[in-house]
């Protein structure tokens, strides 16, 4: 199924898309899509009433706790960067204040200079995950959403410290448009990743691209801390960034980014200076 959240910020409610595409409520049967709520999910159904109009898409997981980022988990990413892969995964950390619906604006902070793109495929953790095992670790996952892990290279590089400024700003982790859930997800390592600038594609991956696929990443992380339900992995992004293009290439003002992950649906952000 594929659950999504829609409203104003802040003020969204719970809703699915029926076998006609249509945006149906969910508010009847469950509070959230969060917590607790993700733990209902196979027992939702499509049948609430229609959502009329055309409201705005939020983000479709609330409450999350926190969001696990894979740093340079492809190889053809890490050498358009001028980085070695990693001997295991490179974490790091995005604030989840960054986290905004598919559609909403991408703020390019005040100063910033060299604010990037990042498609990613997004993992939406559904019940408490620690110490768990390869074999068992999509048994733990709620769906599957697309990720803009959006970037300020220059915080992120020369600012000092880790990844952590670069990484959180303000709308830097569009989230959606779904919550697709794992059953319509065949394999989550063949999945193709497209982002396009200004219409001009910039990155058109595959997930099976990746170093280290999800399972790995679900029961490597299990050992450091517990995932709990509504937690996101963020598992890398395939190449095309603008840090890796000669000149180096960065969001304006005025430019339109379009993201799509097969099955997982498309963003459409635009861009505005903060």
């Amino acid at each position: 199924m594929k659950f999504l959240r829609y409203g104003p910020p802040g003020a969204e409610k719970p809703g699915v898309l029926d076998a006609q595409g249509q945006l149906r409520d969910l508010s009847g049967q469950v509070d959230d899509l969060g917590g607790d709520g993700l733990t209902r999910l196979d027992g939702l159904t499509a049948d609430g009433p229609v959502v009329e109009g055309n409201p705005r898409i939020g983000p479709p997981v609330a409450g999350t706790g926190k969001i696990i980022c894979i740093g340079m988990n492809y190889a053809d990413h890490a050498a358009e960067t001028g980085s070695t892969p990693p001997p295991e995964p490179m974490i790091f950390m995005k604030a989840t204040s960054a986290i905004t619906g598919p559609n909403d604006i991408i703020y390019i902070p005040r100063g910033s200079v060299k604010t990037d793109w990042e498609v990613e495929l997004g993992v939406v953790i559904g019940t408490a995950a620690k110490h768990v095992t390869e074999a068992e670790a999509l048994t733990h996952v709620a769906g599957y959403v697309a990720l803009n892990d959006v970037s300020e290279r220059d915080y992120q590089k020369f600012r000092s410290g880790q990844f952590t400024k670069g990484k959180s700003c303000d709308s830097f982790a569009p989230l959606g448009p779904w919550l697709v859930t794992p059953d319509e997800v065949a394999d989550p390592q063949n999945l193709g990743l497209r982002l396009s600038v200004n219409g001009q594609m910039r990155q058109n991956g595959t997930t099976a691209q990746m170093i280290f696929g999800v399972r790995h990443l679900i029961s490597y992380l299990s050992g450091f801390f517990t995932l709990y339900p509504g937690d996101i992995i963020g598992t890398g992004t395939p190449p095309g960034v603008g840090l890796g293009m000669t000149p180096e290439t960065y969001l304006a003002p005025g430019d339109e980014v379009v993201l799509e992950i097969d099955g997982l649906g498309q963003q459409r952000m635009d861009v505005a200076q903060g």
